[in-house]
This record gives structure tokens, C-alpha cells and sequence, in this order.
């Protein structure tokens, strides 16, 4: 059978089977299996005569969400903030990976802008951090202690602040998506611009290496402003981009997915925010070896949790569909 041939035999069936798991409609139990039975049998079809089609990339995309229905649900009843974590939201996140190398793309692009833009100008760096915080920083440097700022304050003021300051922020460049995406993609050239010239800052000092002290909570800090731009582009996206929904079925489905990528979020600027208030501040005399393993880890963290971890969920799911698929269609054709 033509590609285009099976699209059309099963495109309806396919449509108002995601449109039900997307509106989290009641389905009968049994319709349920029957629907998942068949969306497997179609998967397994597609991937022996249609691989590396836009069509099995759906299928698989569907039978993701149709497994979370089934089994992640059942556990969800059990302790659902445990199973939204280690489940749920890693194997919901998959699908927007994509989405996540735009935003990180974005972010390192206006990264170089402000590098290269504070090495050939010597007034763009109090362009984008001001005067007073650049004066501060000359004298600090000048005193031997680059990195006073972090050391001023409470350790638990500091934590406080700095948390609720970074979620302000994620949140920002989640709800800016609205405007088309635009906002978004403001809130992280503006980051990355300046993280490029404070970086490039210490650079022209010759004092580069201090700046590790800022990536014992920046690793992460940075982090989730990137995939908290991945929210807003989501959001954004789904209006400009609305697949084969109707623009505003489209755009609450992507409101709705970029705020649960925000949520995520949250655990992670918290930790951010007490390493920058309780950790950073001794960052100088850190043991290096200490230092640099705290940001291995941190870095680590989140590359499992957010890209690698969920591939490893979806190919699980995608192993559980096909063994289905053979149990009840041992010969699909």
C-alpha cells in the first residue's frame, strides 16, 4: 500500500484517538486497549514499509502519549508528583527536543554577539550591565576579590532572592511566547548577550579562570532559562504553527505543554539559588576539584534529566508498543 494510501485509511482514526488523549477524554477501558492495539499495529506496519517517514514519526509521537495514558496514569493514583517527575513529564518532553536546540541555538548565537561585541568595544560591556555594576567589579578586581559581590548579603536572603528573581525570569520568557514567539526569543538574546559580555568582561582582565566560581549555580541558572525559553517557543510556535489543529485548539495545547516545561523548572532554580547562596560565595577557596565537580554534576543533571532520560523513556515505550503490536499482530501487512 501507497504511503499516502494509508494516511488517508487512517488518518481520522488517528486524529480523533490524539485529539481524545490531548482533551484527556473518558474512554472505556476497552475502547482504550482497542484503540492502543490498533495504533500499535499501524506503528509496526509503518516502520516495515514507510522507515524514516513523517508518518512513523507521528506514530511513534502518538503511541507515546497513548502509553503515558495507560500505564503512567495507573500509576499517577499511587503518588502522582513522584510519577509526574520520573515519568510523565520526561516522556511528555520528548517530543519537544527540537524546540529545545532552537532555544539553546538562540541563546549561544547572542552568546558570541555579546563576546564578540565586548572585545571589539569597551563601552558595550556598561552598555548591557550598567555602570554601577561594572565600576563595582573594576574595584573589586583591583582589590584582589573579583568575585566580592557573591560573598555580600545573608546566605539566606541571598538564596531567596536569587530563586525568586530566576523564576520571575523563566516565567517572563515563558509568557512572552504569546507575542508570536518574539518575546521568547527576546528574553534569551538578551541572556545570552549578556553572559557573552560579563564572561568576556573578566576575559580582558586576564582573571577568565575566576569565573568558574559563577558556574558553581550558573550551569544550572543558564540551563533552565534555555529550556525555559524552550516553553515560550512552544507556546508561540503552536499559533504560528498549528499543525492539524485549528489555531486556538493549537495554541491551548501549546500554553498548556510550555507551562508544564515551567513547572519543570522550578526544583531546578531552587537548587540554583541555594548553591549561589550558600555554596558560591565560598567559591575561591573551593579545592578546584570540588568546584568544577560541582558543575560536572549540575551540567550532568540536566542533560540526563531533560534530553537524555527522556529518550531512553520514549524508546522504552516505543519497545512496550512494538512487543504489542507482535502479540496481537504477529504479522501486520
Amino acid at each position: 500500500m501507497r504511503e499516502a494510501s494509508f494516511v488517508k485509511q487512517n488518518k481520522e482514526k488517528w486524529i480523533g484517538f490524539e485529539n481524545a488523549l490531548d482533551n484527556n477524554a473518558k474512554i472505556n477501558p476497552d475502547d482504550l486497549a482497542s484503540y492502543y492495539i490498533q495504533l500499535t499495529n499501524d506503528l509496526s506496519y509503518a516502520q516495515t514499509y514507510y522507515p524514516e517517514s513523517k508518518t512513523l514519526l507521528y506514530l511513534n509521537s502518538l503511541a507515546s502519549q497513548a502509553h503515558q495514558k495507560i500505564y503512567v496514569t495507573k500509576k499517577e493514583s499511587k503518588n502522582k508528583i513522584v510519577s509526574f517527575w520520573r515519568d510523565e513529564f520526561p516522556l511528555f518532553f520528548r517530543q519537544y527536543h527540537k524546540t529545545l536546540l532552537y532555544s539553546f541555538l538562540i541563546f549561544m548565537s547572542a552568546v558570541m554577539i555579546g563576546v564578540v561585541s565586548t572585545l571589539n568595544d569597551d563601552s558595550f560591556i556598561r552598555l548591557i550591565l550598567g555602570d554601577g555594576y561594572v565600576n563595582m567589579t573594576v574595584e573589586n578586581i583591583e582589590k584582589g576579590e573579583p568575585m566580592a559581590v557573591y560573598k555580600s548579603g545573608s546566605s539566606t536572603g541571598t538564596f531567596l532572592g536569587i530563586t525568586i528573581n530566576n523564576i520571575r525570569v523563566a516565567i517572563i520568557a515563558f509568557a512572552l511566547g504569546v507575542f508570536f514567539s518574539v518575546g521568547t526569543i527576546y528574553v534569551l538574546f538578551s541572556n545570552g548577550i549578556m553572559l557573552g559580555a560579563f564572561i568576556t568582561f573578566f576575559y580582558n582582565y586576564g582573571i577568565l579562570e575566576k569565573t568558574s566560581t559563577v558556574w558553581l549555580h550558573g550551569t544550572i541558572e543558564i540551563s533552565v532559562i534555555v529550556i525555559a525559553g524552550c516553553a515560550g517557543l512552544v507556546m508561540g510556535n503552536s499559533f504560528l504553527f498549528p499543525k492539524t489543529y485549528s489555531r486556538r485548539v493549537a495554541f491551548m495545547k501549546g500554553a498548556k505543554d510550555g507551562l508544564k516545561i515551567v513547572v519543570s523548572t522550578i526544583p531546578f532554580f531552587i537548587i540554583a539559588g541555594f548553591i549561589e547562596g550558600f555554596i558560591t560565595r565560598y567559591g575561591e577557596q573551593m579545592p578546584w576539584f570540588i568546584a568544577y565537580g560541582i558543575i560536572f554534576i549540575s551540567l550532568f543533571i540536566i542533560v540526563y534529566y531533560y534530553i537524555a532520560y527522556p529518550i531512553l523513556l520514549h524508546k522504552a515505550s516505543l519497545t512496550e508498543s512494538q512487543e504489542a503490536a507482535t502479540i496481537y499482530y504477529p504479522n501486520p501487512k
